[in-house]
């Protein structure tokens, strides 16, 4: 958590006023947001949107990882990106962005890739991880260290008119009890390669942004467990539980580390 000033200032009960005067969301929660940490994996068309709505919430420090530049064929859905920004770094565009937005949050971008030489120190002081990448391998890796260091993963993919949300928390499935490793080899099946209608990374961003507040403010985890798909075509979601695979070899190698 954050070192803040607990307390609201004036001005910041008047920007959340509309979300503190919510039946079940009171001052505490929005106190509860002012001093999180997060981490946003991916500044494409998932995070930027999250990272935006998440700003606005008032969650108190955001920090971003992208390595990407931004390019035309990104402003199709990536919402926070102008024809102005292209050839820019999409974390730092971002960061500038959402500190436009909310001037009582702090930002802090990287425009690096996620790699397994800084995935530990990134990952192992947030409050929660926010995970939109577009490939397996960051996936992976991210819910590797977050079961490692016990910190709270929501994972969001969109790909043409579909998505996916889940949450790892705790000692609860993981990413690979779900997707295990060996059928998720393909590196070629992104939204870059398949595309991805302009509605559909916004509509799992909104939904992640959403279960990060309840989280955060409220410590519901509703999809903890369990796989929401969302299939745009049909405008029909679904919610499926999974159990922990005890095979899972990323699960058997943080228990070991734990107990050791």
């Amino acid at each position: 958590m954050l070192e803040n000033d607990l307390e609201l200032t004036e001005s910041e009960m008047h920007l959340y006023s509309r979300q503190i005067l919510l039946d079940g969301w009171d001052i505490d929660a929005q106190e509860k947001l002012k001093l999180a940490n997060i981490l946003i994996v991916g500044c494409g068309g998932i995070g930027c949107t999250t990272a935006e709505l998440l700003a606005r919430a008032g969650v108190g420090k955001i920090t971003l990882i992208d390595a990407d530049t931004i390019e035309i064929s990104n402003l199709q859905r990536q919402i926070a990106y102008t024809q102005q920004d292209v050839g820019f770094y999409k974390s730092e565009m971002l960061a500038k962005r959402l500190q436009q937005i909310n001037p009582f949050i702090q930002v802090e971008s990287h425009i690096h890739q996620l790699d397994e030489l800084n995935a530990q120190s990134l990952i192992a002081q947030q409050d929660l991880v926010l995970d939109g990448c577009d490939n397996f391998t960051t996936r992976y890796l991210v819910n590797q260290v977050c079961t490692q260091f016990n910190v709270p993963l929501i994972s969001a993919s969109a790909i043409g008119f579909q998505g996916q949300l889940f949450m790892v928390e705790g000692n609860s499935a993981c990413y690979e009890c779900l997707f295990p490793k060996e059928q998720h080899i393909n590196e070629s099946f992104r939204c870059a390669d398949s595309g991805v209608l302009a509605t559909t990374p916004n509509v799992m961003a909104s939904l992640q942004a959403h279960h990060a507040l309840l989280y955060l403010g409220l410590a519901q985890t509703p999809l903890k467990q369990k796989l929401l798909l969302w299939d745009g075509l049909t405008m029909k979601q679904r919610i499926l539980a999974f159990e922990k695979e005890i095979d899972c070899a990323n699960c058997q190698a943080s228990s070991t580390a734990k107990a050791d």
